[in-house]
């Protein structure tokens, strides 16, 4: 497969896992209960609340994976347009964006500490 079709590929099952990470989502904060009470409520389409959990997670780690391998296809790309914005510091701009990921995570951190 041409490196083209690739791309396409990923980018299709970017999208299909995104918007069922985002669903499941969805679903395990506003439509099956959580907490305390009969456990035959936090049932949907015959699978618990954990079990709709656990499937949440795998999309969620197929999801970085596809993630990393979208990049990888296209770091020719990142790197030239990152060379036009940060010109001879593109190097220091793409590590920098590399751990940008990481203050997110601690500034998320944080906040539901805090809250």
């Amino acid at each position: 497969m041409s490196k083209t079709t690739w791309k396409y590929l990923v980018a299709a099952l970017l999208f299909v896992d995104i918007c069922s990470v985002a669903v499941l989502g969805l679903l395990l904060a506003v439509v099956i209960p959580s907490g305390g009470g009969p456990s035959s409520a936090k049932f949907f389409l015959g699978l618990h609340r954990h079990d709709w959990g656990d499937i949440h997670l795998t999309l969620s780690l197929t999801l970085l994976g596809l993630v990393i391998w979208h990049v990888w296809l296209s770091w020719d790309w990142v790197v030239a347009v990152t060379k036009k914005f940060f010109g001879e510091k593109w190097r220091n701009a793409l590590w920098i964006m590399s751990g940008a990921w990481f203050a997110v995570i601690f500034a998320a951190w944080v906040i539901v500490k805090l809250g």
